[in-house]
């Protein structure tokens, strides 16, 4: 499906986003793009952390902050 895409094509949908967005913000547009696609690497990469702790981490925690507020 975008296997047909070519330099042309390519250009056009530049100039489009460029008229959308304007100068100024392409380069923002452009790192914001850039840290999500990063992000998302490293999120795919790491094993999942959520449960390592075990089931008293959360307790702990708020028990915690509990005691600290009042």
């Amino acid at each position: 499906m975008f296997g047909s895409i070519g330099m042309p094509e390519l250009i056009a949908i530049f100039i489009v986003v460029l008229l959308i967005f304007g100068p100024t913000k392409l380069p923002d547009l452009g790192r914001s793009l850039g840290e999500a696609i990063r992000g998302l690497k490293k999120a795919m990469s790491e094993p999942d952390k959520g449960n390592l702790d075990g089931p008293d981490s959360s307790e702990k925690s708020s028990e915690s902050s509990k005691s600290h507020t009042g």
